[in-house]
């Protein structure tokens, strides 16, 4: 803390406004042009590596459209791009383990945008407008005892 009550961290510093200060991020990119960040959706999770690029995206060393075959799952992620308006800018390498193929996609999904966020920090504020930062917490429910799923029960007989 400062003499004014003001907490300036190590990677921000800040920028004097108009009446009010605005805080300066800077990118976190390591020393091969790379930003990190980790995605999780239900049971996977995805590390991914964003750097610039033309647009290639690989997922377990395999493009994105052999390991998601499905146009759904390819348009989740396209979609963080467009959002971002920086289509064919970036290439993404991830790896992703744990979890179907949905929540694979969805854990790609939540990691490029947290790197995106990283790489150029002035993207946040849209992304998160979307919704693309935030980490979706839903997971699957467990099998309790007695029942034959979560919740569902055995046929009940009366006699």
């Amino acid at each position: 803390m400062n003499e004014d009550n003001t907490v300036i961290k190590e990677e921000t510093s800040i920028v004097e406004g108009n009446n009010q200060p605005e805080i300066e991020i800077k990118p976190k990119i390591d020393n091969l042009g790379r930003s990190y960040a980790t995605g999780r959706r239900k049971d996977s999770t995805a590390r991914v590596w964003v750097k610039r690029g033309n647009g290639e995206i690989s997922i377990n060393g395999r493009k994105m459209n052999e390991y998601f075959f499905r146009p759904v799952l390819q348009m989740q992620l396209n979609h963080v791009f467009e959002i971002a308006k920086r289509v064919q800018q970036f290439d993404v390498t991830a790896t992703v383990k744990g979890g179907g193929l949905s929540g694979q996609a969805g854990a790609v999904r939540h990691g490029i945008s947290k790197a995106l966020s990283f790489f150029e920090p002035e993207l946040r504020s849209s992304l998160k407008a979307a919704g693309l930062l935030t980490r979706d917490s839903r997971t699957v429910e467990r099998k309790k005892y007695g029942k034959a799923k979560a919740r569902k029960s055995f046929q009940f007989s009366k006699r």
